[in-house]
């Protein structure tokens, strides 16, 4: 195999940075030499990318009309600073993963002559893929239909999946943690990297509401904010319920591994590590999340039985209650609902998007499929906007 070099450009949020760091592991695993721009929050995220160049690049944002003038000078600057890297690095491929500094990185490979193509974990394409997507090469999604993404892009379309850590991963081949009527029925709430202040006020209220000798079994784990924490723990401590509570939880496959239910927002790195294990969960969807999407990304795993997804309007502690014992006093219906979660995974989504990056970087950039006469893997249905 020819090893080729490959610039990954993410934003810095877990969203866009896990599966970024889940295909640098699997392209390096074939030979090749990864590097990965990115900005100051992405740089500083613990445990990804330490055995790779990592580069900070000014990304421009576009809030206000007065945002606009900084925005595009700063894009301007990361694109030459891109253009300077890629003259040493020289990438066969740059792939974008969203957020801002993933713009000025594909600018400059395209003004380069260099491949690319850019991943969606979302089921809507993010503001800066939209801006990207016509003059890609390829778009990889996470998901069969995708809101925002053009009728025109479906012939360069392909559903690759959400690539995932693989310690997540691993746990795809354990079994469903046993599970009887008296046993410890663990519960693991995490709002994602920064936690979720309506999960610390709701969560330990509905647990309360539960009937006692449900109560009594309960093993929570739980992800607050810093300002939130105390409060939360006092809760549980009042109601008698076992709970290990922290901002940041860096050992979340092992939780996730012992953990019957998950009760969580609807990012998509969550989505796609709650299906590749096999967890089912409640699902709260940030309602001010960017068009919507996290409610577009729990809709399949709700859809198949694998989740119960409830709007943040509705989330109350009578809610909760009333879905927690839905699930968690039926042994096997909670099992099923497992089964149903992991039949949505895509455990294979590093490597068909590996797969992709290397067809795309291997080729033409003018047009990197033409040799295989069609575009490689299952198209994307768009639900268009």
């Amino acid at each position: 195999m020819i090893s080729r070099h490959y610039v990954l450009a993410a934003g810095g949020t877990g969203g866009h940075m896990i599966p970024a760091h889940a295909l640098a592991d699997e392209l390096m695993a074939r030979g090749h030499h990864v590097a990965l721009i990115t900005d100051d929050r992405g740089a500083r995220i613990p445990g990804l990318f330490e055995r790779v160049p990592v580069h900070v690049l000014p990304a421009g944002r576009f809030g206000g009309p007065l945002t606009w003038v900084k925005g595009v000078r700063n894009i301007l600057a990361g694109r030459a600073m891109a253009s300077r890297m890629y003259e040493t690095f020289r990438p066969s491929a740059v792939i974008g993963f969203g957020g801002y500094p993933a713009l000025p990185a594909l600018l400059a490979a395209r003004r380069d002559g260099i491949a690319t193509l850019i991943h969606e974990q979302n089921a809507v394409l993010g503001r800066v893929n939209r801006l990207l997507a016509r003059g890609v090469d390829a778009v990889a999604t996470a998901y069969p239909n995708v809101d925002r993404l053009s009728p025109n892009h479906l012939a360069k379309t392909h559903l690759v999946g959400n690539p995932v850590r693989d310690e997540v991963l691993m746990l795809r081949d354990q079994p469903f943690p046993p599970l009887d009527d008296d046993g410890v029925f663990r519960v693991l709430v995490t709002g994602g990297s920064q936690g979720a202040t309506i999960l610390s006020g709701v969560v330990p209220d509905g647990l309360a509401l539960l009937p006692e000798h449900f109560r009594r079994r309960l093993q929570v784990t739980q992800q607050c904010r810093a300002e939130d924490i105390e409060q939360v723990r006092a809760k549980y401590a009042q109601l008698g319920i076992a709970a290990d509570l922290a901002t940041y939880l860096p050992d979340l496959p092992d939780r996730l591994a012992w953990s019957h239910l998950v009760i969580a927002r609807a990012g998509a790195s969550t989505i796609a590590e709650l299906t590749a294990a096999g967890r089912p969960a409640i699902l709260v969807p940030l309602p001010s999340a960017t068009d919507d999407h996290q409610t577009a990304n729990a809709r399949e795993m709700a859809k198949a039985g694998g989740a119960r997804m409830i709007a943040q309007s509705k989330f109350n502690p009578i809610e909760l209650a009333k879905q927690m014992q839905k699930l968690g006093l039926d042994p096997a219906a909670l099992a099923k609902a497992a089964d149903r979660a992991k039949e949505v995974g895509r455990p294979d989504a590093a490597k068909d998007l590996a797969d992709l990056v290397e067809r795309v970087g291997g080729a033409s950039p003018a047009n990197p499929l033409a040799a295989e006469g069609k575009a490689n893997g299952p198209v994307a249905q768009g639900a268009f906007a």
